[in-house]
């Protein structure tokens, strides 16, 4: 890639991730290398791990996240080691250019709930290489972030069948 961007998926509608993993998809069709870390994604069974399981070695994704819920309020020190862990296997992939595209799924909810220092994302952001694309995720996207970022697009909820009671759906949501 001649010149890589920095884009930004945030707000409260549904689609942050699943625009992420559109971009994914679509670089691995033209043999490009996604690395796709996902913060405060600990569960199993998001279809995006078989996914890449197949993809590889063009797709990877980490998870650097419990799968318990994270407290805003009070985060336990494992997320807190895992929200470290991610955020330094980010910068020594971007350092060491082993991927055309690096995307950091939720990292804004990560800097939201105090698990990864905003100046860190910053730092991270302005180390990345011309060649390379970097993707960030997650509502609540810091000012600075959005400043530094080349494309940002907010999510904006208008309906959703959470409301009338519907789980998150295998394949869909999972």
């Amino acid at each position: 890639m001649e010149r890589g961007f920095i884009q930004v998926y945030t707000g409260n509608g549904k689609g942050k991730t699943t625009a992420a993993l559109g971009l994914a998809l679509r670089a691995v069709g033209h043999g490009m290398k996604v690395l796709i870390i996902q913060f405060m994604k600990g569960k199993a069974g998001y279809g995006e791990m078989e996914s890449a399981k197949r993809l590889s070695p063009f797709l990877t994704i980490v998870k650097a996240g419990r799968e318990a819920f994270v407290s805003k309020a009070n985060p336990d020190p494992d997320d807190l080691k895992l929200a470290q862990e991610g955020l330094a296997l980010a910068k020594k992939s971007i350092e060491n250019k082993e991927f055309d595209i690096v995307i950091l799924d939720e990292i804004n909810m990560a800097v939201d709930f105090g698990l990864v220092p905003v100046s860190d994302v910053l730092r991270l952001i302005d180390s990345k290489p011309d060649s390379m694309e970097l993707v960030l995720t997650g509502r609540n996207a810091r000012p600075e972030i959005l400043e530094k970022a080349d494309l940002v697009t907010e999510m904006v909820e208008r309906k959703h069948y959470y409301s009338k009671g519907v789980p998150a759906r295998r394949g869909i949501e999972i």
